[in-house]
């Protein structure tokens, strides 16, 4: 594929493709980040886009395995640094480079109320782990020694717990 083909499925398929894009995504940003990472990764392969084999269906696919791979990454690093990183902006009161605004701040604290409250009317049995875990920062077989109950049930309760604050919080946290 060359630079003229390549702006004829600019041209053509263009409004596709960024369609699908803001609907796999949901968000505009990510949509608009999408589609032209899948343009540019289409300048990279090049000749292997064969014009006349519905390049369409061919950049689809292509943004579709990069939407795939992000959401793959980002879902390992929440796995591996998600509470870390929320411990780090509790302590330094929220990220050093960006300005705190009286708004942004009055919204922090309105989300961490909320929070709170959420937490609170947890049935204690799931409210004194999750307490421990994530504001002690004790580990689960800490935990299971201080309630004297089995590590496996310290798990399953702050598995319930953390599905119980989703399903709480959704709301408020698709607001923000």
């Amino acid at each position: 594929m060359n630079k003229v083909q390549l702006e004829q499925c600019i041209y053509e398929y263009g409004k596709d493709i960024y369609t699908f894009c803001t609907q796999i995504t949901g968000s505009r940003q990510e949509a608009e980040d999408l589609y032209q990472d899948t343009f540019l990764k289409a300048v990279e392969l090049g000749e292997r886009i064969d014009y006349n084999q519905n390049p369409r269906s061919y950049l689809i696919s292509v943004a579709l395995r990069i939407w795939k791979n992000r959401k793959r990454k980002f879902a390992w690093r929440q796995r591996i640094a998600g509470t870390c990183a929320l411990a780090e902006e509790i302590e330094t009161g929220g990220m050093s480079g960006e300005e705190n605004s009286v708004e942004n701040t009055i919204l922090k604290q309105e989300l961490e109320i909320q929070v709170k409250n959420a937490v609170k009317n947890l049935n204690p049995k799931y409210r004194i782990p999750v307490y421990l875990y994530y504001t002690l920062q004790l580990s689960v077989e800490e935990i299971a020694k201080i309630m004297k109950i089995p590590q496996g049930t310290v798990k399953s309760r702050l598995y319930k717990a953390r599905t119980l604050l989703k399903k709480e919080l959704e709301v408020v946290l698709d607001e923000t």
